[in-house]
């Protein structure tokens, strides 16, 4: 499973969350103690907003403790918001447009989990794309098909309602004619105001979630960044992360069954 980071605030370096802590997004690409994967060297990337309504991006193949540029990066680049992720592949192509963060127009999107029996689902799957959507579709993983698949739902009028709708339809594919494939949703998605993160499972274990918050600043993590547990909340599965723009964090239920039973 992947680790990552996402963080909403006050305009500060890349560094203070993904390379300098003492269980840095780095140090838990080499060592990740929550993880099924202890290792994720399967390539990594950072999505931040700056001066445009589009994220920058920046993605490698390589492992993220062997990239030189990346300390170099993390230090110089600063941002009110960020996405910073280090990737364990579950079987698509360790290739530069299947790493994340995935960007499309103004949105960021990063995900820890898989979904499902791919081969059997992912042509339904990308069949939930809109036409107009799947020429940004670059890469090959299902995180990219659910990024795009959520857009299509309508992400930017409804965040929480569009990511609800899209695992609600997937969830639905998992779990038909007798299947209980499991399918693990642990994702960031944000807008360069609002950044919203995710914990949903279904016949399977949610991936973890923590999140940090000092006034209106917060920062979520698939892991705690230090040792202290003490500032670090969990979140529990079938919930979201909601950090709007000059507003303090909140946990909400996220309910993707009322979404299928809706259907």
């Amino acid at each position: 499973m992947c680790r990552w980071i996402a963080y909403r605030g006050e305009t500060i370096a890349l560094e203070h969350y993904v390379t300098a802590p003492a269980r840095s997004l780095v140090a838990q690409s080499l060592h990740a103690l929550e993880s099924t994967a202890s290792t994720h060297g399967d390539g990594f990337g950072l999505g931040w907003y700056g001066d445009h309504p589009e994220p920058g991006l920046y993605r490698e193949v390589r492992p993220a403790w062997s990239d030189e540029n990346l300390r170099y990066l993390c230090r110089h680049i600063q941002s009110h918001m960020f996405f910073a992720h280090v990737r364990s592949a579950t079987g698509t192509p360790i290739t530069r447009p299947n790493c994340h963060p995935f960007a499309c127009g103004r949105w960021l999107f990063m995900h820890n989990g898989f979904i499902g029996d791919w081969t059997r689902i992912r042509r339904r799957v990308e069949a939930l794309i809109p036409d107009e959507l799947y020429g940004s579709r670059t890469g090959t993983t299902d995180s990219e098909a659910m990024f795009l698949a959520i857009l299509g739902a309508g992400l930017d009028r409804d965040p929480i309602g569009a990511v609800a709708r899209t695992l609600a339809a997937v969830t639905a594919m998992c779990c038909e004619d007798g299947h209980a494939d499991p399918l693990r949703f642990t994702a960031a998605i944000a807008n360069g105001r609002d950044l919203y993160a995710f914990r949903y499972a279904v016949n399977d274990k949610a991936n973890t979630l923590y999140y940090r918050a000092v006034g209106k600043d917060v920062v979520i993590v698939s892991e705690p960044l230090d040792e202290d547990r003490s500032e670090w909340h969990a979140v529990a599965p079938d919930h979201v992360v909601v950090a709007r723009a000059n507003h303090a964090p909140e946990v909400l239920p996220f309910r993707v069954a009322q979404q299928v039973a809706a259907e």
